[in-house]
């Protein structure tokens, strides 16, 4: 029988993906001291793109080398280096797959170590690690130009040969903070209603369809909630889904968390954890509810690690599209897998990268403990992607302590390399 992950998807723009399974984006730090993409970034797509997944979609590349995400970045500005996006692009597209960019803006959630003077709608200042500064609150200047560089980035994203352009509007970065009325405090036109902090976002879908035409897909990254107490809900993404769709997106890939509530890389909210099912695709239980607002086809990325599980949700039209990210990093040609039905379920590490249990766990009274446990994750999968764009195999038996170290000094490099060369 033939996996319901094998079947075509034609989005609203007429533009057909090849299946089912989508490359969600993952940061990769692999840009060089000009923010500009490397060979290894180059290598690390190529190597994607010959796994069978259908659509990939880029790590961060950010609208304004002023303000990254973390260092290593890709900038995306002008067309003075474009010849070396054409290359990703055609690398990246091997494998018969769709690859588009996803284009963010950090605003607050940007490291000191790059700006100490970040963005934000209003001047709430993050409340993590210390490592961000209070962010300056935008003006109408800020906010204009702001909306020109998502639109000029796009439109370079359509000349170097990408197949389509992901907004990212989750996760606590700049879109996404002014959906939140926790964050976005303002009493302007960008500011106070849904339909008024939603604002820049439709701005931006509207002058982007502009810039690339009626064919290029849209897609966009969109929070379910933030899971915060007076941060954006349920409810406002569901109304937010239904004016994405009257505006023209393509795609949209439902996410959860910010920096602040970390959904966003597997830590569950606790209302969603009724069931294995359920714990596997951490906003699948919102789909539904979303889908019909919107619209559009909907791609929930977070937890799927079952076959079963994934093929269920596509037939039973839960969701359109199946995104993956970690499971990509170990095993590369996962999807490909997936679909010809060889293998049941996909790599899933994250139970076993902690130090111990009890104050060695991840609940450790120690909030040092439950750094390294964090960080020592995220290592983890940065340390296979940095692997696999050397040519690499994975090295799962990598442990949380060493991840824990050689992603705190690779990024300590990282920055050192970008502020001197």
């Amino acid at each position: 029988m033939t996996s319901p992950l094998a079947s075509p998807i034609s989005l609203p723009n007429g533009s057909v993906l090849p299946n089912r399974l989508c490359k969600s984006a993952m940061t990769e730090g692999l840009a060089d001291k000009f923010d500009l993409p490397t060979p290894a970034l180059i290598q690390l797509y190529k190597t994607w793109s010959q796994g069978g997944t259908g659509l990939h979609i880029t790590g961060n590349v950010m609208v304004d080398r002023r303000y990254l995400e973390r260092a290593g970045n890709v900038v995306l500005e002008d067309d003075k280096n474009l010849d070396l996006f054409r290359t990703w692009a055609k690398q990246g597209t091997t494998g018969g797959n769709h690859l588009w960019v996803q284009l963010n803006h950090p605003g607050r959630q940007c490291p000191k170590m790059v700006s100490t003077e970040p963005l934000s709608p209003s001047d709430v200042q993050l409340a993590m690690l210390g490592n961000f500064a209070r962010p300056r609150p935008m003006d109408q200047s800020d906010i204009e130009q702001v909306v020109e560089r998502f639109i000029t980035s796009a439109r370079l994203v359509k000349e170097a040969g990408f197949t389509g352009v992901q907004i990212h509007c989750a996760h606590g970065y700049l879109l996404s903070q002014f959906l939140s009325p926790k964050i976005n405090q303002r009493q302007d036109q960008w500011g106070g209603s849904l339909e008024n902090r939603a604002r820049i976002i439709r701005r931006i879908i509207v002058g982007v369809r502009a810039a690339v035409g009626a064919d290029f897909p849209i897609g966009v990254k969109l929070n379910s909630a933030d899971f915060q107490k007076g941060g954006f809900s349920l409810e406002d993404c569901i109304t937010v889904a239904s004016w994405l769709g009257e505006d023209g997106v393509d795609l949209l890939e439902i996410s959860g968390g910010t920096y602040e509530q970390l959904s966003l890389i597997g830590v569950e909210p606790t209302d969603v954890r009724e069931s294995t099912r359920k714990r596997e695709a951490y906003f699948i239980e919102y789909a539904e509810r979303i889908k019909q607002s919107a619209q559009i086809p909907v791609m929930i990325t977070g937890g799927f690690r079952s076959r079963d599980v994934m093929e269920r949700a596509i037939e039973s039209g839960e969701v359109d599209v199946i995104g993956l990210a970690r499971p990509l990093c170990t095993q590369p040609d996962c999807s490909a897998k997936l679909i010809q039905q060889t293998i049941q379920s996909i790599d899933c590490y994250e139970d076993k990268l902690v130090l111990g249990t009890g104050f060695w766990g991840n609940n450790s009274s120690s909030n040092l403990i439950k750094a390294i446990n964090s960080f020592g994750q995220v290592g983890f999968y940065y340390w296979q992607i940095i692997r696999l764009s050397k040519g690499l195999t994975p090295e799962p038996r990598l442990s949380t302590f060493k991840a824990f170290l050689r992603h705190m000094t690779n990024d300590f490099k990282l920055n050192m390399k970008r502020k001197f060369g």
